[in-house]
């Protein structure tokens, strides 16, 4: 016992700061001995009991066996024999999905009063052979931990490293998901939502799900996040069903926050209804599963509404757009042109979503065993106009609906997404020595964009004018048929095989494996494709005055509906040993190499190529070249003591993801070859007009609605050659040498079972990755700042002065291009203790830090956005490394279930599961465009005084030092530039429960069982309405509390401190969300199952 402690101690002060394949099964291996010597040919046969599958092998010359492509789950019997000793039997063995659990066994010389012993498996967290950090989700979890969503994230979130979808600090879009192997990712990237409306498959179809972050095992591939893995369920030799019904509306959550009541509660509802059956179709070899669920929520898709006569706006429910003026636009609109806004209070939105699964599971014979599975996901959904977003050379302040604009019923959109995926899985066993895995793999997701719209133009009414004549760049109102709607269309299909062949080698196990992956998407996107106006005020509107800015996206040659498509296909080989040193210390060791390859051709538009950038040219007509990159990774894990009661592990390797691929169709979509995307616009500085296209005023008087006359009449081109090609608006291309992502991560853990009566275990683990190849965006067309000819502000804020001719090409507004960096770091340092002090009674608790720092987090999904929303000092090309916006920077997680068996005929089940954390970071910048470069997302400089920068009055200087000596970041980083996304939101903390009673009722060999079931989200917010509410900075203009006002004979800057509505100072960083999706929320279920 002292020396477990001793060496205990010493590892901890020296902890400084993995994960099986993605993979469908799990294993077993160990060593089997007798009289301290190995023991040869003695047979291993395990039987999965609930199906009676079995597998079995005998132990080579080192005495070792090894079992492969086993189900998960269980539990197994276990028996070992040889002849002239007793037989070992082990039961209750449960196995966990990508684990190989690890049983080593000492045979007796045979008795003839005792010919063989059985053996209960312990509840050690430490059977499994993981090298690298890993979270097991199980059935039973998925069925006991609080949630209403029923989505994967709900329950992905018991892993310490997890933040919503992001994970150790890396976009959601870095992840990978698979189910049963097959790729059901949200490939294409414009969010970070699941396909299938999130669900992609229904929570009773899976088994048991795995959140790998770090796998040192090479059969793990693209991604840099983290992978998701989940099998489905299978059936066994006992029929076995469900039926089950979950049930939320508006009356069963919360309506107020602090001293703030929502009001009358709009009609809403969730109704999620579903059933599960499967069994034998022949005992112990042939059996099926199927599982159907439905869901309808009728909701408002928008509940900000407008201003009644006489009525004050607020920031949580009320616009200050009034309800005469969207009754009179919509008027006009009606009458003059014949458009149905539709309604501007009433904002209906049914969300359905169908889920189909069937699986066929076949014991073809000892030695093979094979897997077929089917699901089909309908979802629909409904959202409000996009935010703010446009091609106007200025994006809108605020958001079109919100505290400052409204829209109408009509501008609203729906989501349609389905998802079809299928996978086929044979795993062989040709002798003791040699096994095999065959996967085959096949999904298919569309999400498509509708509309209760007819075609009809977009219309933006901005809020008019400040006293001195100045545009008021805020959004007032919006009509028409919203402007990234039309033709907009993603199609995403991928077809997978893997084969994994597996030679056992004395102590070694070596693994050759080869993968394909043929990948197909397609994207219809025509941004402005009914057209697009933006007028200065409704009276301007009203009288017929030239628009603002005018858009249009149309296709050549009478092309109505274009799209653009990527192909390309991915070749994977790699080989791995799995060495077992001793019999407490194991190595794995290999290498991966990946081959990407684009399989369609694309155009060059001549006109983009011409284009010289400082020597580098844009070639839209070329993918990038192909490119072999390596991921080695080596891992281990050491049984210390080879009591499995304190182990080492850890690894390091590289590990190769990919981008969303909306990234590379940007290419063809901007070039220009397919669409013509036309911005004809008014450009501002510091609020003032500096220049304005002459065409506007060919768009006086009524709107031109038919797109061919908006064509016709301001000139535009009806068809094109690559020789030829036209200039666009705004170019995007691709680095001829741009590497999919990479990174280096390295780990070190400590797992240690404390000697206790109980069983009561700790883990330590540390994780730190380089970037190897990091992806952003870089903009060709902006020219590199010059020290000796650029000026500069005065002072201690001398950040670059852009001049007026900072655009290489002023007939373009963007060269946006995609590349790679190697800046960018990041660790994680977690602690996680797991008890069940009482028998039932089991209890999580998991505490993680994580930095991460990068060059750009890829905001948005257009290049553009890419590259103009990343906060920065001299601007976006220029920008250094900051904190991801992907960090939670602490998190605390803990759980506790409780399941109480009050007789034979019921029990209950208690869970809770608490979460804190920061829930946001902010970053300070300034409202408007500071350095003249036409970004508006510039980091404020931290003055050391209140008079190191110059204000336009006293009053705002004494406003803003207030400000600053009040938030914690300002305070602390005065004399600094503020570092993007750092300004941390206060800690939230939230409690979900569950509660569930069981009744039994037994009817012949038939077990009957219904379920009540209660779900309560943040119910510390029933308690008390102001607990359990995220804050944010939409009383301080979201960090943005400074304007640029201009700049003084020696170039020192001069600004003004932000003033809301009512010309009052913000004098707190920090307000509550006031939203009822921050209150608590309740749904009550119903099952019944029998088996």
């Amino acid at each position: 016992m002292a020396k477990k402690m001793f060496f205990l101690f010493v590892l901890l002060l020296s902890l400084t700061g993995m994960l099986k394949a993605q993979v469908t099964t799990a294993g077993m291996s160990g060593k089997v001995m007798a009289d301290e010597e190995s023991v040869i040919g003695a047979t291993v046969v395990a039987v999965h009991e609930p199906s009676g599958t079995s597998y079995g092998t005998v132990t080579n010359v080192d005495g070792r066996f090894s079992l492969q492509g086993m189900r998960s789950g269980g539990p197994y019997k276990v028996t070992v024999s040889y002849i002239g000793y007793q037989t070992a039997i082990y039961t209750g063995i449960q196995l966990q999905l990508g684990e190989t659990y690890s049983l080593n066994v000492t045979l007796h010389e045979a008795s003839e009063l005792l010919g063989e012993i059985t053996i209960t498996a312990s509840k050690s967290k430490f059977s499994a052979e993981k090298t690298g950090a890993t979270t097991n989700i199980s059935s039973e979890q998925l069925t006991t931990l609080p949630s209403i969503n029923r989505s994967i994230s709900d329950f992905t979130r018991i892993s310490p490293y997890a933040s919503g979808n992001s994970f150790g600090g890396r976009d959601g879009r870095s992840n990978t998901f698979t189910v049963d192997g097959a790729n059901l990712n949200n490939n294409f990237g414009l969010s970070s939502g699941l396909p299938g409306g999130g669900n992609p498959i229904s929570l009773d179809a899976i088994d048991e799900v795995q959140v790998v972050i770090a796998p040192y095992d090479v059969r793990q591939a693209n991604f840099i996040g983290a992978g998701i893995n989940a099998i489905t369920k299978s059936g066994t030799n006992a029929y076995r069903g469900s039926a089950y019904m979950y049930f939320n509306n508006e009356v069963m959550r919360g309506n107020k926050i602090g001293d703030t009541d929502f009001g009358v509660r709009a009609e809403e509802s969730k109704t999620v209804y579903g059933a599960t059956f499967g069994g034998p179709i022949i005992k112990d070899k042939l059996f099926f599963f199927a599982n159907v669920e439905y869901e309808k929520s009728p909701q408002q898709v928008i509940t900000w509404r407008a201003a009644k006569e006489g009525e004050t706006p607020n920031n949580s429910t009320i616009s200050r757009t009034t309800e005469a003026d969207l009754a009179e636009f919509s008027q006009i609109l009606k009458d003059k042109y014949g458009y149905n806004t539709g309604s501007f209070t009433d904002f209906p939105a049914d969300v359905t979503n169908l889920k189909l699964l069937g699986r066929i599971d076949w014991n073809i014979n000892q030695g093979n065993k094979l897997s077929v599975r089917y699901n089909f996901t309908n979802n629909k959904t409904w959202e409000a106009p996009n935010g703010s977003s446009g091609n106007t050379g200025y994006r809108l302040a605020y958001n079109r609906v919100s505290a400052y604009s409204m829209s109408y019923a009509n501008s609203c959109y729906s989501l349609q997404n389905i998802v079809n995926s299928a996978t086929a899985e044979l795993n062989s066993r040709f002798s003791s020595n040699v096994s095999n895995q065959l996967l085959f793999t096949y999904s298919d997701m569309k999400d498509e964009r509708g509309t209760n719209s007819s075609p009809f133009p977009f219309i933006d009414i901005m809020a008019g004018y400040y006293e001195n004549g100045n545009q008021i760049l805020e959004p007032y109102m919006t009509a028409g048929y919203e402007l990234f709607t039309y033709n907009n269309l993603v199609k995403n299909t991928v077809m997978t095989i893997v084969d994994n062949f597996t030679y056992y080698l004395g102590a070694h196990k070596l693994t050759a494996g080869i993968s394909y992956e043929r990948q197909k998407a397609g994207n219809s996107y025509m941004r402005n494709g009914t057209g697009y106006y933006r007028y200065s005020s409704f009276e301007d509107f009203k009288n017929g005055a030239a628009p603002e800015s005018f858009a249009l996206a149309y296709g050549y040659n009478g092309n109505t509906k274009p799209s653009a498509d990527v192909k390309f296909g991915q070749l994977g080989v790699y080989l791995q040993d799995e060495w077992n040193i001793r019999d407490n210390f194991k190595l794995t060791a290999g290498i991966r190499m990946d081959n990407l390859s684009f399989l369609n051709d694309i155009m060059r538009n001549q006109a983009i190529y011409d284009l010289d950038f400082n020597g580098m040219h844009i070639d839209t007509g070329a993918w990038p070249d192909s490119k072999l990159q390596f991921s080695p990774r080596v891992g281990f894990t050491w049984d210390v003591f080879n009591d499995k009661t304190l182990k080492v592990r850890g690894g390091s390797g590289f590990f190769t993801g990919r981008i969303p691929l909306v990234f590379f169709t940007n290419m063809p979509t901007n070039s220009g070859m397919i669409q013509n995307l036309v911005s004809i616009t008014t450009r501002y500085k510091d609020g003032v007009v500096t220049s304005r296209d002459p065409r506007l005023e060919l768009l006086k008087g009524n709107m031109i609605t038919d797109v061919n006359q908006m064509i016709s009449t301001l000139g535009l081109p009806t068809s094109i050659s690559p020789e030829e090609g036209v200039l666009p608006s705004s170019v995007v291309g691709i680095d001829p040498d741009f590497k999919m992502p990479q990174v280096w991560k390295t780990s070190l853990a400590l797992d240690y079972q404390l000697p206790v009566s109980f069983p009561l275990t700790v883990t330590l683990e540390g994780m730190f990755s380089k970037d190897i190849n990091a992806v952003r965006q870089y903009n060709y067309n902006v020219q590199v700042p010059d020290k000796d000819t650029w000026s500069r502000f005065n002072g201690p804020d001398d950040r670059y002065i852009y001049p007026e001719n900072f655009l290489q090409h002023t007939n373009i507004s963007n060269a946006n291009v995609l590349t790679n960096t190697s800046k960018g770091w990041g660790w994680t340092g977690n602690i996680t203790v797991m008890a069940e002090p009482a028998k039932n009674v089991n209890i999580m608790a998991a505490y993680t830090h994580t930095e991460s720092k990068e060059i750009s987090g890829m905001p948005g999904s257009d290049a553009n956005s890419a590259w103009t929303n990343v906060p920065s000092i001299n601007g976006p090309n220029s920008s250094g490394l900051m904190r991801s916006q992907y960090v939670t920077p602490n998190r605390v997680i803990a759980s506790i279930n409780w399941r109480v068996h009050l007789n034979k005929k019921t029990s209950s089940n208690f869970s809770l599961f608490y979460s804190g954390y920061s829930s946001s970071g902010y970053s300070f910048m300034y409202s408007n465009d500071m350095n003249g470069d036409g970004v508006t997302n510039d980091l404020i400089y931290i003055p050391k005084t209140k008079d190191e920068i110059k204000f336009t009055s006293a009053e705002d200087a004494d406003a803003f030092w207030k400000f600053v000596n009040q938030d914690p970041y300002l305070k602390k980083h005065k004399g600094e530039y503020a570092e993007a996304y750092s300004a941390r939101a206060p800690w939230v903390h939230r409690f979900d429960f569950r509660w569930s009673r069981d009744f039994f009722v037994k009817i012949g060999k038939t077990k009957n069982t219904l379920q009540l079931s209660l779900d309560i989200l943040n119910i510390g917010n029933l308690l008390n309405s102001k607990w359990g509410v995220t804050k944010n900075m939409s009383g301080a203009n979201g960090g943005r509390i400074l304007t640029y006002k201009g700049k003084d004979e020696s170039n020192t800057p001069i600004f003004s401190m932000y003033k809301d509505s009512d010309g009052n100072y913000p004098t707190g960083s920090f307000t509550r969300n006031l939203n009822y999706s921050e209150c608590w929320k309740l749904q009550i279920g119903l099952r019944y199952v029998f088996n």
